[in-house]
C-alpha cells in the first residue's frame, strides 16, 4: 500500500492554504503523494458556506480517485462540524477515509 502524506491547511476566505509538508527519508524526500486538505470555512463556526477548495479535490484525483469520488470525500471532510478549527482532525479523518475508500 502506498504511504500517503497529508498536508492540512485550513483556508479562510479567499486566502491560499499554507501547505506544511510531512516529509520523511533522507534529505527531506517525500515518500508518497501529498493530499492537500483545504476547506473554505467562512467567518462562522457553523457549517454554512463550507466547501472544499480545488487543491483538495485535485490532490485526491491525483492519487487515483475519480472527480466525483474526490468531490464527495472532500465535501464530507469540509462539512464535518467537529473538524472546524481542527487541522489535526482534518488530516486524521482524511487519512481514515482514504484508507477505507477504494479508488476506481
Amino acid at each position: 500500500m502506498k504511504r500517503l502524506l497529508l498536508s492540512a491547511a485550513l483556508a479562510v476566505g479567499a486566502g491560499a492554504p499554507a501547505v506544511a509538508h510531512d516529509v520523511s527519508g533522507a534529505h527531506g524526500a517525500h515518500t508518497g503523494p501529498v493530499v492537500v486538505v483545504s476547506c473554505y470555512r467562512g467567518p462562522w463556526a457553523q457549517i454554512i458556506w463550507d466547501h472544499p477548495q480545488a487543491p483538495f479535490v485535485d490532490s485526491l484525483v491525483n492519487i487515483g480517485y475519480s472527480f466525483s469520488q474526490a468531490t464527495a470525500i472532500a465535501e464530507r471532510v469540509c462539512r464535518d462540524q467537529t473538524l472546524v478549527g481542527n487541522p489535526d482532525g482534518l488530516k486524521a479523518v482524511t487519512r481514515e477515509i482514504i484508507a477505507t475508500s477504494p479508488r476506481y
